[in-house]
Parts: C-alpha cells; structure tokens; sequence
C-alpha cells in the first residue's frame, strides 16, 4: 500500500465511524472523500486539481444558506426580512462555522499537503469553515437536500439559541461580559505573530486573563485572530466550571 492509499484507508476508517456517530449513511464515500481533501493534498500527491473541495464548498455555502433560511423563516415569524438577514448572517460566517465543524472534530479529518500540516492548516479557521461547507455540499448531492437539514438539525440548529449565534457575532464582547460576570478579572490581547506576504497575510493573537493564556487564535486580520483567540478562551473557561 502506498502512502496515498494508506492515508486515505485511515481516512475512511475515521469518515465511517463519524457518519455512524451522526446516523448517516452514504452512498458515495468518494464525494466525502473530495469534500475533506484540501488543495495541498492533492498537489501533493499530483492528482487532478478539480478533485479537491472547492467546487464542493462552492456548493455547501448555497446549499447552507437555503438551509438556515428555511428554518429562520419558520421559526421566527415575528422577525423582518432585515432582522433574518442579520441573523442568517451570524450563523454562516466563518467563525460560527468554525463553531459547528468543531463540535464534530472534523479538522481531524482533513487531508492536507505535508506543508500546509506543517504550518497549522488543520487549525486554520477559514480551512475548517471551508471544510464544514465542502461537506455539506457533498452530504446534497450524495442524499439530497433533506438528509442536509437532518443534518443541521444536530450540527447547527441546536447552537443557534446559543447567545454567541444571536444577533451581532463578537466572542471579544461576549468574552467580556461573561469575565467580568463570574469575576475573573480583566482581559488583555497580544499579537505573537504576523507572516505571510502583504497580500496574505496571517495574523496570531493571544488572550490573558491577568498574566495566564486562555486562547490562541489566528486570522488573516488582527481583528480575526482576536476573535478567534476570544472564541477559544471562551470554550476553555467554561469548560473548566
């Protein structure tokens, strides 16, 4: 077995156990197998560059809009067309996919060039967010457009009460709030890393709690890689209750 093939077998053995964790049963493992497959993966092994995820991803963004619409429209009747826009717009944006692909620990299963493994691609937010979308996008065309709302139901449409995923999306904010509510004093940011080229540029940013760490994130923007070092520092504190 070459080392293609020994990486995509224990990709399949981790994809399986996934979709029985979520009650899905494909019908086309190799779609799935697109939508996790990163353009640094298939240079790295020389295959054909229109079998990576980003037509899949191109589809899962529409496919996710359709899908959160439906169910902000049935749901809340009350809001205008404004007020579900907004709220559409916070739960499609890059963080809070981050948000959903996490909670399924799908960065475990992207395959990535040697590379980009190197450099963190597998914590990169907009890789994950890309991911999460690719695969929603593979799970329409492999069962359809319902099999994608059963999916939302479980993946996204439980945190969508959450107060991170109403209105305006600000971890900094909320991060705030929620430090200054139990008492655990002030919060400060620090940028640790900037690299890339002027046109692609990447940012790393810090969160203390005094002189502690609490979260690391990273963004093609400082404003980005605040929110995402918010984002996680949040998950952190309130795991440790």
């Amino acid at each position: 077995m070459n080392k293609k093939h020994a990486i995509l077998y224990q990709f399949h053995q981790k994809f399986d156990n996934k979709m029985k964790e979520l009650s899905i049963i494909p019908r086309n493992p190799k779609i799935y197998e697109q939508a996790f497959s990163h353009s640094s993966f298939i240079n790295d092994f020389k295959m054909n560059k229109i079998t990576d995820n980003e037509r899949l991803e191109f589809l899962g963004d529409a496919v996710l809009e359709l899908v959160v619409s439906q169910y902000l429209y049935r749901e809340h009747s009350d809001m205008s067309e404004g007020q579900l826009t907004k709220l559409r717009a916070s739960i499609v944006c890059e963080p809070s996919l981050v948000t959903f692909a996490s909670h399924l620990n799908f960065a475990d299963l992207i395959l990535l060039g040697k590379g980009e493994e190197k450099t963190g691609g597998r914590t990169r937010p907009s890789l994950i967010a890309d991911v999460f979308e690719a695969f929603i996008g593979a799970l329409y065309l492999d069962l359809g457009f319902d099999a994608a709302v059963t999916f939302a139901e479980k993946a996204i449409f439980p945190y969508i009460a959450d107060e991170l995923l109403t209105g305006t999306l600000d971890f900094k904010t909320y991060l705030q709030e929620y430090m200054h509510k139990n008492g655990r004093g002030q919060i400060t940011y620090r940028l640790i890393n900037e690299s890339g080229p002027a046109h692609f540029k990447e940012f790393t940013s810090e969160v203390l709690a005094g002189t502690a760490v609490i979260g690391v994130g990273t963004g093609r923007t400082k404003k980005e890689s605040e929110q995402q070092a918010a984002r996680l520092a949040l998950e952190t504190v309130q795991l440790g209750e």
